[in-house]
């Protein structure tokens, strides 16, 4: 039977498919990759108004000035990943018709991960582990589901 490992952060997500025949040792291939661009990068380099010059008002030398305003653009944008995470998990999972699947988050947005999950998709989760593994080699995957082997 074959399972599915996905390992996520906020900029990578990894998906793994873990197939074991009766006399062979487990085997672990990539299925699906991809690193998100929103994740990297300084949020003055992705939100800036330099070219419009807003925020230019009076003070000394043309000295920015606020307009008093505070907003949460970082968890704003972590909320967002987490949400898109959870959506790749729903699609994939749903899609490879897994009845056990295994998920490795770092434990700032593991929580938020499970919660955006489809409960048919959460009720199929068989481990849950709060480190992040998605630089972890591929050859080492399984050894932190000790169960899986």
């Amino acid at each position: 039977m074959k399972k599915i490992i996905i390992t996520a952060d906020l900029g990578h997500f990894r998906a793994y498919s873990l197939t074991k025949d009766r006399w062979e040792s487990p085997r672990v291939e990539l299925i699906e990759s991809y690193d998100s661009t929103e994740a990297h990068g300084k949020l003055s380099e992705k939100y800036s108004d330099a070219n419009g010059r807003f925020g230019m008002m009076g003070g000394k030398k043309g000295a920015a000035c606020g307009n008093g305003e505070s907003h949460n653009v970082r968890s704003e944008a972590e909320r967002r990943m987490t949400k898109l995470i959870a959506k790749d998990i729903n699609t994939l999972i749903v899609k490879e018709g897994n009845e056990r699947w295994y998920l490795a988050a770092p434990e700032e947005i593991n929580k938020q991960i499970i919660e955006c999950l489809n409960p048919s998709v959460k009720s199929r989760l068989a481990k849950n582990i709060t480190e992040d593994l998605t630089k972890t080699k591929k050859s080492e995957i399984l050894g932190h589901f000790e169960t899986l082997a």
